[in-house]
């Protein structure tokens, strides 16, 4: 299923930079970042579980959000861009 994460981490602390820094490191072991605080994540239920915990160890609750939206397996049905495409289709094949 294609998870879109969002999130918005305070900065105004050292803190709150080094958890901005970790909440995106641990969104990139899992997606592609489509927008400074966007990722686009193509995860199993037990992935997402895994993924989600991990992000509330590290987020402070009263000072940061995260949201998840689930676009399911037709996720492709429901995007639509316009301007600059900065993502790649990331079920497709990767050659490196």
């Amino acid at each position: 299923m294609m998870v879109l994460i969002t999130y918005d981490v305070e900065t105004l602390t050292t803190s709150g930079a080094r958890r901005l820094r970790r909440v995106a490191k641990e969104c990139q072991n899992y997606g592609q970042r489509v927008q400074n605080s966007v990722f686009e994540c193509v995860l199993t239920e037990a992935q997402f579980v895994v993924l989600r915990d991990k992000i509330s160890s590290l987020i402070d609750d009263e000072k940061d959000s995260v949201r998840f939206y689930f676009l399911g397996n037709n996720w492709n049905n429901k995007v639509e861009y316009i301007g600059k495409r900065t993502s790649f289709d990331v079920t497709s094949e990767l050659i490196i």
